[in-house]
């Protein structure tokens, strides 16, 4: 008999516990996540940098649930007259749908757009006379399409304004 409640009492543990296991919540996401959201998406090289790492290495920050798909340039040449703007359009992405699904957006375009800018004249900066100038042009031209056009009329619910 005392088998019997012993083995009783062991199936019951483990019962509760497996239920207790399967009701558990998915991980949460750190508390973090918006300010490391924001570090990532600032006008610095440094922010630059540190987004660049994270993105080479994006496991490392599953918990954060970061969403990382990008188009690069949508239908721009990703490397316009050979000007390798690919990472900055990628990084431009990685803040657009972040913001978009904090549902932030609003608040933070400018200053994407402008991280996004700074990115390129990053690029640009690589060159020099007439090279610079049309790398420059093509910096202008990329940052006023995403300044104008990027997510015209899109709430911060991701619905149309």
């Amino acid at each position: 008999m005392r088998r019997r409640l012993t083995a009783l009492a062991v199936s019951a543990a483990s019962l509760t516990l497996g239920l207790g296991a399967a009701a558990t919540p998915a991980q949460a996401v750190p508390a973090d996540k918006a300010q490391v959201l924001s570090n990532w998406t600032q006008t610095d090289a440094g922010s630059y940098n540190a987004w660049v790492s994270a993105n080479n290495n994006q496991g490392a920050w599953s918990a954060y649930q970061f969403n990382w798909s990008t188009d690069y340039c949508s239908t721009s040449p990703d490397n316009p007259l050979g000007f390798p703007f690919k990472t900055a359009c990628a990084r431009h992405d990685f803040g657009y749908r972040n913001y978009k699904e904090a549902g932030t957006f609003n608040a933070n375009k400018a200053r994407v757009d402008s991280a996004f800018y700074e990115d390129l004249k990053r690029v640009c900066a690589r060159y020099s006379g007439a090279t610079k100038t049309t790398c420059n042009g093509t910096a202008w031209t990329y940052y006023q399409a995403v300044d104008k056009l990027g997510y015209t009329g899109v709430a911060d619910d991701g619905t149309a304004a």
